[in-house]
């Protein structure tokens, strides 16, 4: 510990050590809309204003940031204001889907087609759910809003009782084996069926390729990597 005496800043040390005072350089002042750096000289002080993302970098130089080995079918990794998330690419399959329609009642199990689906994960918490005519490759390239129940209009997903693992590599497979339920908001899903996506569901129910023509736009890459 120590103590700040005018602008020296002295440590608190054992009688018999002695140590210099640590001397004041420089200093950070964040405002709302600013950041100014104050650069101290012995009695000479000079300001400028400075980016936050040039500070952050700053402190970032020493840190060693890497990715690891990515697993197969990832999309992209990002430092986000939540933790490190992971984006994984889950190509056009039949999955086998639970539909609980009634409370207390048995799941609805269903063979669904559906489109190639991006997941966005974080550790341990449900994900951003997209859909996607084929594998994104630029940041142009479209989204589709997920022919899912459970994800709401942005992407985020409910949760439910589900608990997640912290292995983000397992979460797009511990989405699609949860109980989905039509109690959420599903409108804007389908093309063909704008109001109710169970109507589609029924639909599509055991074949082999879901319709990609009945894909609702939702942007592009770029609009959902934050």
């Amino acid at each position: 510990m120590g103590t700040k005496t005018s602008s020296n800043y002295h440590w608190s040390l054992p009688k018999g050590i002695e140590v210099s005072p640590d001397k004041l350089q420089a200093r950070l002042d964040f405002y709302e809309e600013s950041t100014v750096l104050y650069l101290i000289d012995k009695d000479k002080v000079t300001t400028r204003m400075v980016s936050t993302r040039d500070v952050a970098l700053a402190f970032l130089h020493e840190i060693p940031l890497g990715s690891g080995l990515l697993p197969e079918n990832a999309l992209w990794w990002l430092q986000g204001k939540e933790g490190v998330e992971l984006a994984m690419w889950r190509p056009p399959k039949v999955w086998l889907l639970a539909l609980q329609l009634e409370a207390f009642k048995p799941p609805r199990m269903m063979k669904l087609p559906m489109p190639g689906l991006i997941f966005v994960c974080l550790p341990a918490s449900p994900p951003r759910v997209y859909a996607a005519k084929k594998k994104p490759k630029r940041l142009q390239d479209k989204v589709y809003h997920a022919p899912l129940f459970n994800v709401f209009t942005d992407g985020h997903s409910c949760p439910g009782n589900n608990k997640y693992p912290q292995n983000v590599v397992e979460i797009p497979e511990s989405f699609m084996i949860s109980f989905f339920t039509t109690a959420a908001n599903h409108a804007g899903r389908s093309k063909k069926y704008p109001k109710d996506l169970l109507q589609l569901w029924n639909e599509i129910e055991g074949k082999n390729k879901y319709p990609l023509d009945d894909l609702v736009p939702m942007g592009e890459v770029k609009d959902i990597i934050k």
